[in-house]
């Protein structure tokens, strides 16, 4: 009776978190560039009352045992790395990536973080900087007098200026990419950071070496699927019930057991 409380317990609290990750999701799902995540559970330890194999009282071996298992647990929080829907938006410092790789930005602390939100700005130093005034790296520079600025698939960045017919190259954005994207640490305000489980980072041109291309004048929105998620919502509420109902189920059990010396 004690077991069926503390794994519907463990069903609960796992549920929980589940349902804390599946509201993240929805929360973002305007976000540019944001990456849904995923709970994955993995059942607990089993208490083996018989093993199978034992020889009976007859001396025939049991073909099944006995096992109960107690309970589950949330074993990881994994990022989807799926390509999400592009979105039109005509300005020409929009730029989004069709395929694998992520931009890369230089924190105020000297770190480098990693970015698939193309959404950039013009600092007052003529640099291209993410939203919250992140440089891009390789730094890019675009003159004050510039008319126009082209950034090709290649990641090729020119720019149009007065009185001169061909545009100017002014720098080229690269890309980086991971073995194991899932394995980055999500730190908010769209970046990531590379660690031991990601591997090092590989740095490359757009449309090389499996690289992705990049597209001026785009986005990348979230590639949350809202009718997903409330699925998944659904899901999990209904598994929260069902294991609060297994408590209330045990503890009847338990209260009636109580009665009977009455």
């Amino acid at each position: 009776m004690i077991r069926s409380l503390w794994s519907a317990a463990s069903g609960m609290h796992a549920q929980q978190i589940n349902l804390d990750v599946i509201s993240n999701n929805l929360a973002n799902v305007d976000t540019t560039g944001f990456k849904k995540s995923r709970a994955e559970f993995e059942d607990l330890m089993y208490q083996t009352l018989k093993a199978a194999g034992t020889p009976n009282a007859a001396g025939n071996q049991i073909p099944v045992g006995v096992q109960i298992g107690l309970g589950t647990k949330v074993v990881t929080v994994a990022k989807l790395f799926s390509q999400g829907n592009f979105i039109h938006t005509e300005n020409q410092l929009d730029v989004a990536i069709e395929g694998d790789g992520f931009f890369k930005v230089l924190l105020p602390n000297g770190d480098t973080a990693y970015t698939r939100d193309g959404a950039f700005k013009i600092d007052k130093d003529g640099r291209l900087v993410t939203h919250e005034g992140y440089v891009l790296i390789p730094e890019i520079t675009i003159p004050p007098d510039a008319i126009r600025v082209n950034i090709a698939e290649d990641g090729t960045v020119t720019v149009e200026l007065p009185g001169q017919p061909a545009p100017q190259e002014v720098g080229r954005i690269t890309l980086v990419k991971f073995i194991n994207p899932s394995g980055l640490k999500a730190i908010g305000k769209n970046l990531f950071l590379e660690t031991d489980a990601s591997g090092a980072p590989q740095e490359g041109i757009p449309g090389t070496e499996g690289f992705g291309t990049l597209a001026q004048g785009f986005l990348e929105s979230s590639n949350v699927n809202v009718v997903e998620e409330m699925v998944n919502m659904i899901i999990a509420h209904r598994a929260y019930d069902f294991n609060a109902k297994a408590i209330q189920t045990s503890d009847a059990m338990l209260q009636t057991a109580v009665n009977l010396k009455r």
